[in-house]
């Protein structure tokens, strides 16, 4: 007889071939088995309603039908051949249709490796090496990337903090960072130095939200300076908008990058920008000075293609934003309701589409507000909804179209409970 494993079996397993246990991007203490809509379960059989849906991608749910027969279609034709393919080229049409900056896009296979192209594509445009990066930013792995991340040591500003050992003291060097929300710091920096080849920003910072006006004042300061702007685009585009944050703030920057949605819940991502930035990837148009030299096994793979194809065309159909974020709005009324009614301070950071309940009083405006009081409190009450079958990042919630009525219902009852054990 076949023997199934238990979840902490799987959990012992793990732990004696993977550091920490896990493959460092979640809690190692669930193993997930399946997916389906909008549920996950893990190898106890338990269920939850997944608010996590792969940190991002899945915007449709798990295993939509259209995105699955357009996989299948795909799978016999072949699923990598390092070469251009059909499906890959779509794709791009697709994005350049959508997204305001993009004139070309080159493939990549996952955001931090797209972030990592854009930061090299910026300083072989420019001719300049600093970038400006906003505290608490996060563009992937890079050492670049990994400055001012997270730092638990706060730092005057703009000097960076490596998160990370294995990082040279020269990565610091090249990068300036400010609070992000605060056009004067930035001002201050671009007035001052002259050698910086961009600025790169999430429009929403993780879930903290642009002040009215901040994207329109970057997009003017680095035209003022002759200076780049790169928006981190992998979470927000085609989740904020179909268009991404570039259509619904109405900032086009001279860069931006994408992943998860644009890979259907396969590995891909993308870079995107006007030709003449682009041009840079041409070797022929650009000598051998001025190249930028990319590739990647699985770039712009068909199967990963025909995946993001088909979720960008469900996501073009009518009522599908209107319908992300009235679910988004009732996640975020739910909690805001149940905590207030219990005397509890709460501040939704985020955007309908993507966010997140601090358990404060004071605005979250940029790294260092964006905290809870009671940090410990958080914890308890994640822990909490989880017990109680709903399945999230202890700092992010991303709603999905696969919600149903049901499934806010269910939430709405672990929230009532989760408040509980807070009080």
């Amino acid at each position: 007889m076949l023997k199934i494993n238990t979840q902490s079996e799987w959990i012992t397993r793990a732990n004696e071939v993977l550091p920490a246990g896990g493959f460092g991007n979640f809690d190692p203490g669930i193993i997930i088995a399946r997916g389906d809509g909008s549920h996950v379960w893990d190898e106890d059989g338990n269920e939850y309603i997944d608010y996590l849906i792969g940190s991002g991608p899945m915007l449709l749910g798990h295993g939509h039908p259209e995105v699955m027969e357009a996989v299948l279609q795909q799978l016999p034709k072949g699923m990598t051949f390092f070469a251009n393919n059909a499906r890959g080229i779509e794709l791009a049409e697709a994005i350049v249709d959508a997204v305001p900056c993009c004139e070309q896009v080159r493939f990549v296979a996952s955001g931090g490796e797209a972030d990592m192209y854009a930061i090299r594509l910026a300083r072989a445009y420019t001719g300049r090496t600093k970038i400006l990066k906003f505290e608490g930013g996060y563009h992937g792995m890079s050492a670049e990337a990994q400055m001012s991340l997270a730092p638990s040591r706060l730092v005057n500003f703009p000097q960076a903090v490596p998160d990370s050992a294995g990082i040279p003291d020269s990565v610091a060097e090249q990068m300036l960072i400010a609070p992000f929300n605060d056009l004067e710091a930035v001002a201050a920096l671009l007035t001052e130095h002259d050698d910086i080849a961009a600025i790169m920003v999430e429009p929403l910072q993780r879930i903290i939200g642009p002040l009215p006006g901040y994207l329109q004042g970057l997009r003017g300061l680095c035209d003022r300076h002759n200076v780049l702007l790169i928006f981190d685009e992998i979470v927000t585009g085609f989740r904020l908008a179909y268009g991404g944050a570039q259509e619904k703030y109405g900032v086009t920057p001279d860069i931006c990058t994408l992943g998860k949605i644009i890979g259907g819940g396969f590995p891909l991502a993308a870079l995107g920008a006007s030709g003449d930035i682009m041009k840079h990837f041409d070797k022929a148009q650009v000598g051998a000075e001025g190249w930028l030299m990319q590739l990647g096994t699985l770039s712009g793979n068909p199967v990963a293609s025909a995946a993001g194809l088909k979720t960008m065309e469900v996501l073009r159909r009518d009522g599908v934003y209107d319908q992300l974020r009235a679910t988004g709005k009732a996640l975020q009324q739910m909690q805001v309701d149940a905590l207030t009614s219990a005397g509890i301070a709460n501040q939704i950071c985020g955007d309908e589409t993507l966010f997140d309940i601090f358990f404060t009083e004071a605005a979250c405006r940029d790294y260092r507000s964006a905290t809870h009081d009671e940090p410990q409190r958080n914890v308890i009450y994640n822990e909490k909804l989880r017990d109680h079958g709903v399945f999230k990042s202890p700092g992010k919630l991303y709603p999905s179209l696969a919600i149903t009525q049901a499934d806010l219902d269910q939430t709405r009852d672990a929230v009532e409970k989760a408040v509980q054990a807070i009080c």
